[in-house]
């Protein structure tokens, strides 16, 4: 889609944008559920984007908006939506494995009872007749059944490397969605999920004495640049602030996520303070002195500042008093002037430096 979303509804315009989309639904008799807000913003408030286009054509062809409908929009052009269909289809599949593999087992394990039974009735049929005629038509039987039983096994080891192949792309496929399902569309940087589960895992498995640091970083008068220059400018802001981000999160384990909006996350596990601020400093500096161009007209759009709050962990603290602390560090670095990083200490003022 050509614009994000979430950036619109953090927008200073979002209540505007809520109410045209809310007066279009009306219009139109469309129920204001969750899913059918979503699908309406996008077609007010991003008109260019494939959801925009399938409604537009959609109320242009007088079929009206149904629920039906609605969900099929959604399960084609909305990440969530897509996600779940996906696991949905997924797991319809492997039962489907699974089922043929019963299935061939059931068949096997049937075959061997009666070759079973076969090899049980020749073995007390030759125990009473000794006629020629009568223990050839038993060998017989038995090459038959035998043959009958190699056959079955063959399909069911065929099979099963059938649904082993089946299970390999199942797994790869919902591996795939799981990521895109992490994956924030503007800035492909790990979404705020991904971000939650990351350093929860990351609190929860430091060892004793082994640092663990949180940095949130936010991109000042980004209010006031989106008023000026539009959305479209913001967001190539945006994209700028989150590669920088995802360059000093390479070395490593750091791991760096937009946090929402116009603020982003960085976490140093087995790093400390000192190790977070030279990285963050670097990329303030780095940001602070380029003068960026607006890509559609070349025009200059000046130079751009991020706040910065460093905090790290204290011994048994948990993830969301590590998201508190580096917030507050944050917003000290913000009533300090902007432009610079605070380092959250246990039980003190933020240190800016």
């Amino acid at each position: 889609m050509s614009r994000d979303l979430d950036s619109i509804l953090r927008s200073p315009k979002a209540y505007e944008w809520a109410r045209v989309a809310i007066d279009a639904m009306e219009q139109n008799r469309v129920w204001p559920t969750a899913l059918n807000f979503e699908l309406w913003m996008h077609y007010v408030a991003s008109k260019d984007s494939e959801v925009a286009t399938e409604i537009g054509a959609l109320l242009k062809s007088g079929a009206p908006f149904t629920e039906q409908a609605g969900e099929a929009i959604a399960g084609k052009h909305l990440p969530s939506a897509k996600l779940s269909g996906e696991i949905l289809n997924a797991g319809k599949n492997l039962t489907e494995e699974l089922e043929n593999v019963s299935r061939a087992l059931e068949s096997a394990r049937e075959s061997s009872e009666a070759y079973g039974q076969q090899l049980a009735s020749a073995s007390k049929s030759l125990e009473h007749d000794e006629d020629a005629e009568a223990v050839r038509a038993m060998v017989d039987n038995l090459t038959v059944a035998t043959a009958r039983v190699r056959d079955e096994n063959k399909s069911l080891e065929s099979q099963l490397a059938e649904t082993n192949d089946e299970l390999g792309r199942l797994k790869e496929h919902l591996e795939t969605a799981r990521r895109e399902a992490m994956t924030d569309g503007l800035t492909l940087l790990a979404n705020r999920k991904a971000f939650d589960e990351t350093l929860d895992a990351a609190v929860s498995g430091t060892a004793a004495g082994e640092p663990l640091c949180l940095a949130i970083v936010d991109i000042d008068h980004f209010k006031t640049f989106n008023d000026t220059w539009g959305h479209q400018t913001g967001d190539q802001v945006i994209r700028y602030v989150a590669a920088v981000m995802a360059r000093i999160a390479q070395p490593g384990g750091r791991f760096a996520a937009r946090y929402g909006g116009e603020e982003f996350a960085v976490i140093f596990p087995g790093e400390g303070r000192d190790a977070a601020l030279g990285a963050l400093e670097s990329a303030r500096e780095e940001i602070s002195s380029r003068t960026l161009k607006r890509r559609s007209t070349n025009e200059d759009l000046g130079a751009i500042t991020i706040s910065i709050g460093i905090a790290e962990q204290l011994p048994g603290e948990t993830a969301p008093a590590l998201i508190e602390r580096a917030d507050g560090a944050l917003y000290a670095s913000k009533r300090g002037g902007r432009n610079r990083t605070s380092i959250a200490e246990p039980g003190a003022a933020s240190r800016a430096a």
